[in-house]
Parts: structure tokens; C-alpha cells; sequence
């Protein structure tokens, strides 16, 4: 057998196909491992339901008009229009949000207490039912000024704080609002607010959609991981 004929070894044991075969072999994994997270995280993340079905619609309302005290047909009519345009997917909640300077002394709210402590004891159910659902913030932050442009809106001069809040899907919100648990909180929220106005938005876009950002960080993570297994493999060649 002349020189060239004879197997190479990495180290004192292994042939270096062996070491070779053994990197190619954590790449796969590399990527597999990664690729399994970012499709669990798609899945939490993303809203496969469809669109509300008319048993459900009906099984919402029936909620809603047992509510004590019952919402004006108004409200009835709009919540109705909600579920019925359903689109399936997520949608964004904009709320824009004035708030007391001393909050109203209802039941549970301790004297000297601010209306941000008394508006936390609200959250305090919503930050898990929002975060469990993916739903969760895109926009915060406190007003800079009085507006600076309204029409046909008196008393709308003054606001406090703006918000955006991503919801999965109309479904997601509809069991949050609809858990007995959000009844009592409620009361938290309309001690600390003013007043506030909240519509949603649908179709929505952003550039910072948590999915491609993940795809883009987890894809980095694969990309260097492999080409370090890649360096290994000349180095040993």
C-alpha cells in the first residue's frame, strides 16, 4: 500500500472522513434544532383558527347580552359587526388613553394610591391572559403634548398615553373580555382612566413582526455555528 493509499487520522484514533462525517452530521442537527423551535414559535404565534364560526358568534353574544349591567344596543350592534367581519387573523387594538390625576376611591383602590398602581391591579389579570394568547404591546408611550390636530372632536384636547396592542386573533380577545375574571379587574381600569377611546385596526403591517425578526436572529445563530463547523472540518483536512 503506498502512502497515499493510507487513511489519514485527526488526532491519534480517527480517521479524518470519520470527523468529517461526525461535523456534517451537528450541522443537521444545528439547523433541525432550530428550524423545531422557530416553527413552535410559529404556531403559538400565529392564528389558525379562521374566522369566527356562526356558533361561536352566537355563543359571544349570548355572553355579552347577559352582562350585568346589559351594553346599549349600540355597543351591542358594533360588537356583533366585530365578530361577524372577522378576518381570521391578528389584528392591532389603538387606544389612546387619559388618565385621573387621583383615582377614584372604589372598592380595593388604597387612599394615596396613582392611577398607573390602580390601572396595574387591571393588568394584573390582562398580562398573562395577553401574553399566554401572543398578544402583547407594538406601541407605547406617554403623550408629549395636548393634540396638535382634531376636528369635530370637543373635549377630545387631552390625552395622556397612546398604546397599540396586538391581539392574535378576534377569538383571543373575545376570551380574554369574556373570562369572569375580567369583570372584576375591569373595575381597576375605570378607577385610573378618564376616558379613552380604543378602535381596532385590520389588515395591520409593521416591520417588526416578531416572526421574521426570529427567522433572522435563529437563521444568524445557524449560519455561524455552521461555518464554524465548516472551518473545523478544513482545519482538519
Amino acid at each position: 500500500m503506498s502512502s497515499t493509499d493510507a487513511p489519514r487520522f485527526s488526532g491519534a484514533l480517527q480517521p479524518v472522513g470519520w470527523a468529517d462525517e461526525m461535523s456534517m452530521s451537528r450541522t443537521k442537527w444545528i439547523w433541525a434544532i432550530l428550524s423545531a423551535i422557530y416553527l413552535l414559535f410559529f404556531s403559538w404565534y400565529t392564528s389558525f383558527g379562521g374566522p369566527l364560526t356562526d356558533e361561536e358568534i352566537a355563543h359571544y353574544m349570548a355572553l355579552v347580552e347577559s352582562r350585568e349591567p346589559a351594553p346599549s344596543p349600540e355597543r351591542i350592534e358594533i360588537l356583533r359587526r366585530f365578530m361577524e367581519e372577522d378576518t381570521g387573523d391578528d389584528f392591532v387594538m389603538v387606544n389612546v388613553i387619559d388618565m385621573y390625576e387621583t383615582p377614584l376611591q372604589i372598592e380595593g383602590v388604597e387612599p394615596g394610591e396613582t392611577s398607573d398602581e390602580v390601572l396595574a391591579k387591571y393588568m394584573a389579570y390582562m398580562i398573562p391572559a395577553l401574553l399566554a394568547r401572543a398578544c402583547h404591546p407594538v406601541l407605547y408611550g406617554q403623550a408629549a403634548s395636548s393634540v396638535m390636530d382634531i376636528m369635530n372632536a370637543d373635549g377630545m384636547e387631552h390625552w395622556t398615553t397612546g398604546a397599540g396592542m396586538r391581539y392574535r386573533s378576534r377569538r383571543d380577545v373575545l376570551e380574554i373580555s369574556s373570562n369572569p375574571a375580567f369583570a372584576g379587574s375591569h373595575e381597576f381600569k375605570i378607577a385610573a382612566m378618564r376616558k379613552t377611546i380604543a378602535f381596532p385596526i385590520d389588515p395591520w403591517f409593521h416591520l417588526g413582526d416578531p416572526r421574521v425578526l426570529l427567522a433572522l436572529f435563529l437563521g444568524l445563530i445557524g449560519c455561524a455555528l455552521s461555518w464554524r463547523e465548516a472551518a473545523g472540518r478544513a482545519m482538519s483536512s
